[in-house]
């Protein structure tokens, strides 16, 4: 499947990877992966073939009822984790305890919460980040340009402000599928 993965998402779809490619299974293990501009569905399919053709093994959660037969089977053998989105539990601690659990983990989250355009990202990943110790890796969804922009790892502060400023930064002039929800 990896050579397949590779000719569609290089040769078919003609994308690219830029910034961080010796990003590897073997540097680093644990990590919030954040993917933006998050304004489609085809980021899925983009996000799933980036990591068959650069190796790289990442997660995702979603909630609960699609990880019933027989999509489930499929979720879960590409990474994916249910969550229990029952209202009065805290998720952010819910989900850091996956980092301990796992000795490889990989968390990739849309920061926006939802494909339509956003003024505000929400800032569960980060909190997540900080308390499962781990550090946040950027990657673009560019599909102006065709690309997936790979950041350095990034260790939170506990100025969120300055490191919101920094990660948007990382993020200025890239154009989603939908332009308009950029």
């Amino acid at each position: 499947m990896h050579w397949l993965a590779k000719f569609i998402y290089f040769k078919l779809l003609g994308w690219k990877i830029v910034g961080n490619t010796n990003f590897s299974n073997d540097t680093i293990k644990k990590a919030v992966i954040i993917a933006v501009p998050h304004t489609s569905w085809h980021d899925f399919y983009i996000g799933v073939l980036l990591r068959k053709a650069s190796g790289i093994k990442t997660n995702f959660v979603g909630k609960k009822e699609l990880f019933k037969w027989p999509l489930g089977l499929y979720f879960k053998s590409i990474g994916g984790r249910a969550l229990d989105r029952t209202p009065g539990q805290n998720k952010v601690e819910a989900i850091a305890k996956l980092f301990e659990t796992d000795g490889e983990f990989r968390l990739t989250l849309a920061p926006e919460g939802t494909r339509k355009k956003v003024v505000k990202w929400k800032t569960g990943f980060y909190y997540i980040a900080k308390t499962a110790k781990v550090p946040i890796i950027m990657f673009t969804l560019d599909f102006k340009n065709k690309q997936n922009k790979i950041s350095e790892p990034f260790y939170p502060t506990d100025n969120i402000e300055a490191d919101f400023e920094f990660m948007h930064a990382f993020y200025k002039g890239v154009v989603g599928k939908n332009p308009e929800y950029s």
